[in-house]
């Protein structure tokens, strides 16, 4: 359903209504908070997925599937989002526990990065939580807690 509008120069013009696809509002509420996210973590020459990769792999060293997991990626999408990653030797691929295994590891300059990002990640965290207020937040993690494991126990 349109609503219709009258422009100045007096052509009917379409308001979109408000969505009803789930999809649509949790991709557009996710575009917004990467947004403020990666204007956060700028100033330390990163973005908020290359943030995220770097913070769940670890200095042990962790399997490309099961930090795909975690991060609710496929590998194929995980695999070239390490690739600047690698070049930047932030991360280091390192062999497994057998001979098929590689295991992705930070850096001592990747962990650098995370050093300079973090309190400008906790700054843009802050300035979220303030906007939505503890109960606000608590009820969105609830929330997508819920669909998150929902949709987890649904996939094929």
């Amino acid at each position: 359903m349109y609503i219709h509008l009258v422009n100045p120069g007096n052509e009917p013009v379409a308001a979109p209504t408000q969505s009803v696809c789930t999809c649509f509002r949790m991709r557009k509420l996710a575009r917004l908070m990467s947004q403020r996210y990666d204007q956060a973590l700028a100033p330390a020459g990163i973005n908020l997925n290359q943030y995220s990769i770097l913070r769940r792999t670890g200095g042990q060293g962790r399997p490309l599937g099961e930090i795909a997991r975690e991060l609710g990626m496929d590998r194929s999408t995980l695999s070239r989002d390490l690739k600047p990653l690698i070049e930047s030797n932030w991360i280091e691929s390192v062999p497994g526990l057998d001979a098929r295994q590689r295991r992705l590891r930070i850096t001592d300059e990747g962990r650098r990065v995370i050093e300079r990002a973090q309190p400008l990640w906790r700054q843009a965290q802050d300035r979220i939580d303030q906007g939505l207020g503890a109960e606000g937040v608590a009820a969105l993690h609830a929330q997508l807690d819920r669909a998150i494991a929902q949709l987890q126990d649904d996939a094929p």
